[in-house]
């Protein structure tokens, strides 16, 4: 994205304009968070006086991103939380004249979340709440699976498992519900998604009957329109 106004003709050169926050847990607990983060190279952008300056600027009250056009001529930049951001790409020069472009940027979240040899699965807590109060996600995407492996390997021995899916709004109702039945060395799964991204839930899953312990594997997505800028690479 290029900008010609007066004496600095600003380019701002990115490949990416959208990421996706993953974190992962075991056995309830949070392990790893991979954060997003993307770069915006200033190099192609010309003053008739000297550049000094290039940054990145959040309106949501996140703390800018500055170089010194010296020591560099790329800002990058991380985001830990999911949300839409719109942020100004900006260059200074001596006079502390500035010249800047607006840039929307998507970050999406998925929590990946793994529970092995277990009779009470944890509850999954979910936030699409966005921290930066800019627009919600469209929508919550669940993709739960839950084995029952075999007792004795290839011999079998076990009995099935019933177990519930249940997804609670803040109130405490249950705004999606799931039955299934889990046969020895066998598995169930279960996909679904919720328009409710303006309340914290919790997804959790009832041992109703049975005996073997389960492994759980679910993958949560908190998905926003894509309505974040085109690539400039």
């Amino acid at each position: 994205m290029s900008d010609l106004r007066g004496e600095i003709t600003l380019v701002v050169n990115y490949e990416q304009t959208n990421g996706t926050v993953v974190e992962s847990y075991i056995d309830g607990e949070l392990v790893s968070t991979t954060n997003v983060t993307l770069e915006f190279d200033f190099s192609n952008s010309e003053s008739e006086r000297q550049l000094v300056e290039f940054g990145i600027e959040f309106s949501e009250g996140k703390e800018s991103v500055t170089v010194n056009s010296d020591a560099a001529t790329s800002v990058t930049v991380e985001f830990a939380d999911h949300g839409i951001y719109e942020v100004v790409a900006y260059a200074m020069d001596k006079k502390n004249i500035r010249e800047s472009t607006t840039v929307t940027i998507r970050i999406d979240l998925n929590i990946e979340w793994s529970e092995q040899s277990t009779h009470e699965p944890s509850d999954l807590s979910i936030d699409p709440i966005p921290k930066n109060g800019g627009p919600h996600p469209v929508a919550i995407f669940i993709d739960s699976t839950v084995e029952n492996p075999e007792l004795i390997e290839n011999i079998g021995g076990g009995r099935d498992v019933e177990i519930t899916w249940r997804l609670f709004d803040q109130a405490g109702e249950a705004c999606l519900v799931r039955k299934g039945v889990v046969e020895d060395g066998d598995s169930a799964n279960w996909e679904a998604f919720h328009y409710n991204t303006y309340e914290i839930h919790e997804l959790r899953i009832s041992y109703d009957e049975g005996q073997d312990n389960i492994d759980v594997e679910q993958s949560i997505s908190l998905a926003y329109e894509h309505i974040e800028s085109d690539p400039n690479p």
